[in-house]
């Protein structure tokens, strides 16, 4: 496979050498499917020739890699080549395809033994073995228990014993402002957790999880955020249709704006999930709860254009790929976030909201102006609770002004 890169014989001959050379041809094929250039697999490739010869020099075999052994022939290179770019990412895809060869053992993760860890290692067992919270979750609830304790304690020796319901509330008083309600809401979830955990491990004497605040977030508080239909077209037509990533980002605004999906909704899509003959999409949405909605004749024909001409030759599923390579999947809703700030940004859009959710949202108030019932809306939406769609019954100002009661008092009426 190596050929593909390297025509000339001589520069081949050149390149197997060393206890790697039985496995360039493998890491070559990698870099072919995942759609580098030639001229950068050519460098990733001299890279990893370069490495083999080192070891061969000194003496090491395939297994001995990890690493560490990474680590010190980057020392070497450092003294001895130019500085290149590649050096990192290629050898981090070197280790990764050998270990899933099984041909190098998989590295220990680094133990790091602070009282800090120790407890937070601790409680994200208890989270996940005992209360069977998902990952997601538990990667939520950590970060918020470190930032606890390192407040209460700063550098000083960590003493569950001493904290006092003081403690809590001079922490929730002074972050809750700085957050939204919602995410002042998880805070104290995790904290009460957090504490209700240590008093049942016997660390501290009485249950602190009871002097938990409650934060206030009163339910259809606020206003949807939402755009009006011809800021959504403006936004739509930003994207160049006659580029490869245009056509990507067309297809991805469209799934948002006329299906109203989430942003993890539209990272995860396989190809499976298309069913073109039926003309239904299949969504993963949360909870593992699969659905189905019409595919639009807009939608369909963005997503046509994308996988016959703009998506690249790849191995993944996914129906959206990154335009450089190596060519996979998004890797987070993060992706779905920058396609829609770049819209924003094209179209002379200037809005605080740019997520996601604003084109969900807009779908919503536009069904409903049209004369679209709340079951609808939820249905499209795919809420589980009619609650949730209520909120958009705050946005329908002529239906509110007929239902709406003379003020007493007010001006008289013939």
């Amino acid at each position: 496979m190596t050929h593909h890169f390297f025509p000339s014989p001589e520069v081949l001959e050149r390149l197997y050498a060393g206890p790697l050379s039985d496995h360039i041809d493998r890491f070559a094929r990698l870099l072919l499917d995942q759609g580098y250039a030639t001229k950068t697999a050519q460098e990733k490739i001299r890279l990893v020739a370069d490495l083999s010869r080192w070891l061969e020099r000194k003496q090491l075999k395939v297994n001995d890699l990890d690493e560490q052994r990474i680590n010190e022939y980057l020392k070497f290179r450092a003294t001895h080549h130019a500085h290149n770019r590649h050096e990192q990412p290629t050898f981090r895809a070197l280790l990764r395809q050998l270990r899933n060869d099984g041909l190098i053992r998989i590295s220990a993760p680094a133990v790091n033994d602070s009282a800090l860890d120790r407890i937070e290692n601790s409680f994200g067992r208890y989270l996940a073995h005992e209360r069977g919270l998902t990952q997601i979750t538990v990667n939520t609830y950590l970060p918020i228990v470190r930032r606890f304790l390192t407040v209460c304690f700063g550098t000083n020796v960590i003493l569950l014993e001493e904290l006092v319901p003081e403690d809590i509330t001079r922490f929730i008083l002074r972050h809750a402002h700085t957050d939204s309600p919602c995410r002042a809401q998880l805070m104290v979830t995790a904290l009460r957790s957090f504490l209700r955990f240590i008093y049942q491990q016997g660390q501290t004497a009485t249950d602190l999880s009871m002097c938990v605040p409650t934060v206030a977030n009163w339910d259809l508080s606020e206003l949807p955020k939402f755009l009006k239909p011809e800021e959504v077209d403006r936004l739509l037509q930003s994207c160049d249709k006659g580029s490869l990533i245009g056509q990507r980002d067309y297809a991805v605004l469209l799934l948002l704006a006329r299906l109203g999906l989430r942003a993890g909704e539209v990272v995860h899509m396989v190809l499976e999930d298309i069913d073109w003959e039926a003309g239904e999409l299949i969504i993963r949405g949360k909870s593992a709860r699969q659905d189905r909605l019409p595919l639009l004749q807009d939608v369909g024909e963005a997503l046509a254009t994308y996988l016959c001409h703009g998506r690249p030759h790849c191995s993944s599923r996914r129906v959206f790929i990154r335009q450089l390579a190596p060519h996979k999947g998004f890797s987070s809703s993060t992706a779905i976030g920058d396609i829609i700030r770049r819209a924003f940004a094209r179209a002379g859009l200037q809005r605080t909201h740019k997520g996601a959710h604003l084109l969900r949202h807009s779908l919503a108030t536009q069904m409903l102006n049209q004369g679209a019932s709340l079951n609808e809306i939820g249905e499209i939406l795919r809420h589980q609770q009619p609650h949730t769609t209520e909120i958009y019954a705050k946005v329908n100002w002529v239906a509110l002004r007929d239902l709406a009661q003379p003020w007493p008092g007010g001006l008289n009426h013939e």
